[in-house]
């Protein structure tokens, strides 16, 4: 026969150990995943355009960072033109136009696969949107004001399968530190930005881009297979600012100091009386990357590889992927089952100790 305080005591045992898995159920399964990941755009971070075929330009538009074509070799409107960078057209593979557009078609690719956490199948005019990954069925269309609400790590991605379409004098409002670079569009076939529009953020467009007059860009016009026409237009290529960690500075008396940085983090350790103060960081410029390390066949017949990001992606502030996951119900119950079990078989175990 059994002797009930070692049912009891078996009991107490499993009731804790239910406890302990719900507690590590709730506490992982309620940690987050991102929700969205700006691409790695490699060489041509350093562009305002990229192009396929031809790049055509009329009247007195400017571009603050190169222009890259290949496989094409036509340019055209350069001057009256200015390019800020340099001007790279066709060239062999491997060469820095051919580079530019094989890391276009890796930007692409890992813009297109974001997974979507909200679907926009409307005129983006007249909304206001948080951080995430926008996708239409079809086209993309912006009629008035679109503003995009977040700080300054906020990533938004919009996925169109066919065209990207805004409409004369629309414009992309940023609020709350959102930053430019962190902004892309995939455009399934073309995007046309509309007369004197004030447009934000990379176009990644897999056949052409077509800019009206007096549009301006604050962003990046990255064609694959066809043409970026200009008119009248301003791009400016933005990069993202990010501060770098704060250096404390200690003051001893009668003691030494030691200050060892890793990474983002600042260690001192110091003897004697000390009076800490405080030196802000100082703002670097960075191009956005993402943690993923990402091999395709390029343009040409070439290979791109995408390097990893170095440290924490940068992350929007959307809905969170998986959302409304049922783990830490999971774990709440059975942290509730095995202390209940916990109590019942302590209770019992006391009443046979006193028989």
């Amino acid at each position: 026969m059994i002797h009930p305080f070692r049912i009891q005591s078996a009991s107490l045992r499993l009731g804790l150990s239910v406890f302990t898995v719900g507690a590590l159920t709730f506490a992982f399964g309620a940690s987050p995943a991102w929700s969205a990941t700006a691409p790695n755009l490699g060489t041509a971070a350093a562009a305002s355009v990229v192009a396929g075929s031809t790049v055509t330009n009329t009247g007195s538009s400017t571009l603050s960072g190169n222009l890259d074509l290949y496989p094409g070799t036509a340019v055209t409107g350069f001057p009256p033109g200015v390019i800020g960078g340099t001007q790279n057209v066709g060239g062999p593979t491997g060469g820095p136009a051919n580079v530019a557009a094989n890391d276009v078609t890796n930007a692409y690719l890992q813009v297109m696969a974001a997974p979507t956490t909200a679907v926009m199948n409307t005129d983006l005019g007249g909304q206001s949107l948080t951080p995430g990954v926008y996708s239409a069925s079809s086209g993309l269309s912006l009629t008035g004001t679109l503003t995009l609400v977040g700080n300054a790590n906020s990533v938004f991605i919009f996925q169109a399968v066919s065209t990207l379409i805004t409409a004369p004098g629309s414009r992309v409002v940023l609020t709350g530190g959102v930053q430019a670079c962190n902004i892309d569009w995939q455009v399934g076939s073309s995007a046309t930005i509309g007369t004197t529009s004030s447009f934000v953020g990379n176009i990644l467009a897999l056949a052409s881009i077509t800019m009206n007059t007096g549009a301006t860009l604050a962003g990046r016009a990255l064609a694959q297979t066809g043409a970026v026409t200009l008119d009248d237009n301003t791009i400016t290529s933005p990069t993202c600012n990010v501060s770098s960690p704060t250096t404390t500075t200690t003051a001893t008396t009668g003691g030494t100091t030691t200050t060892t940085a890793v990474g983002a983090t600042t260690t001192t350790t110091r003897s004697g009386t000390t009076t800490p103060t405080t030196t802000p960081g100082t703002t670097a410029a960075k191009s956005s990357s993402s943690n993923t390390t990402t091999t395709i066949a390029g343009i040409g017949g070439t290979t791109t590889t995408a390097p990893p990001l170095v440290g924490a992606p940068i992350t929007g502030g959307g809905p969170l992927s998986p959302t409304g996951s049922p783990w830490p119900i999971v774990g709440l119950l059975g942290m509730g089952f095995g202390g209940g079990l916990a109590l019942y078989a302590r209770s019992h175990r006391i009443q046979v100790n006193r028989r």
